[in-house]
């Protein structure tokens, strides 16, 4: 008999926690915390080598470490397949995939019985990053997902309407949380990278080219300031693209690769403004972190940002640098129009975004599935 007030909960999919590199390590921590805080007990799947020393927990969540074939099209699948073999020796009341990549590996939990919930992100297909066979995988994969005896969840009204309109699936829709941060924390920390507060343009996503980081670069080129541009985050496989980035970027512009925990919150926590230029997949983490820190956001005017910023931020037109570097220009000058959206920011996370809410809602969700 299961106990919904102890539930056995196991994250599949992801490179494991701490997180280190994109959104859905940040929601496996973020969400598996928050759920060991309530009294469940919960593990998280890691990839070897994502976490020095394979600790056996983080912050209560029990961690087990697996290996994957390092390969660009291989890591994900070899890990979860290996991950769902050894979840089914345990006594799992959810096991929660992340990826609808994994969608036929499901079948190994569902087949042993265990309930199968599996968020499949965005709509992966209209990366520029994958090749054409691995698109035709990811949307085929997502046909699967559609038809399986599993549990589907979203992560934004897009997707979820995406897969009831034209998979005929109905799913559930959880976003993305953040905390509310004060303005101005981890200030000391900039130092050492030599910026100030309330100084630079920051933008936060891999640096994939669906996600525009050239995009960004060559919008800030046209304008004349000293306010630096901070571009935080890299990409495994794509190298050739941050080539491309850094070719069209003079030196104002800082790379700084991959940052995260105090020094990425110390980062959001003083931009002057922060631009959000992807423009496929679901809820972008980074961009609820920068509602969080109360930030002015300027965001690439597509249908996933305007769901989450609403009137809180300023958009830019699809794909026009020219368009992004009026707004930059605009929240340099104007301190007035920079206090109005970072108050606007902070009230859209306290009525939609705190992490809180977001666990309570899947904390209900599960006893849902398993009182079933």
């Amino acid at each position: 008999m299961v106990d919904p007030a102890r539930l056995r909960i196991a994250i599949l999919g992801t490179r494991g926690i701490p997180g280190s590199y994109g959104g859905f390590e940040t929601f496996a921590e973020e969400l598996s915390t928050r759920l060991v805080e309530r009294g469940h007990r919960v593990t998280v799947y890691c990839r070897t080598g994502n976490t020095p020393g394979k600790p056996p927990s983080h912050r209560g969540v029990q961690l087990v470490h697996l290996p994957a074939v390092r390969h660009k099209y291989a890591e994900t699948l070899t890990h979860t397949f290996y991950s769902a073999v050894h979840a089914v020796f345990r006594r799992y009341d959810i096991a929660y995939v992340c990826n609808s990549a994994n969608a036929p590996i499901c079948f190994i939990p569902w087949a042993r019985r265990q309930r199968v919930v599996l968020n499949v992100d965005g709509l992966e297909w209209q990366r520029a990053k994958w090749g054409g066979l691995a698109r035709r995988y990811y949307r085929w994969a997502a046909g699967l997902a559609a038809r399986m005896p599993i549990e589907v969840v979203t992560d934004a009204d897009v997707i979820q309407r995406f897969y009831r309109d034209e998979l005929g699936r109905e799913t559930r829709c959880f976003p993305y949380g953040t905390e509310l941060y004060e303005r101005g924390h981890g200030a000391e920390r900039l130092a050492g990278l030599g910026l100030q507060p309330d100084r630079y343009l920051l933008y936060v996503s891999r640096m994939e080219r669906e996600n525009n980081a050239k995009l960004v670069v060559e919008a800030y080129g046209r304008i004349a300031t000293d306010v630096p541009l901070v571009m935080v985050g890299d990409a495994p496989y794509a190298q050739d693209y941050i080539d491309e980035v850094k070719a069209v970027a003079d030196d104002r512009v800082r790379f700084l690769g991959y940052r995260f925990g105090d020094e990425y919150h110390a980062l959001q926590a003083n931009a002057l403004a922060y631009v959000q230029a992807t423009e496929v997949g679901g809820t972008h983490p980074a961009l609820v972190e920068a509602l969080g820190h109360r930030n002015a956001v300027l965001a690439h005017d597509v249908p996933e940002h305007r769901e989450v910023v609403g009137d809180a931020g300023r958009y830019f037109a699809y794909r026009d640098p020219d368009d992004l570097a009026a707004l930059m220009r605009a929240v340099i000058e104007d301190a007035g129009e920079v206090t109005r959206l970072r108050r606007l920011a902070e009230e859209r996370v306290r009525a939609h975004y705190t992490w809180d809410a977001v666990t309570a809602d899947y904390e209900a969700y599960f006893r849902e599935l398993v009182a079933r």
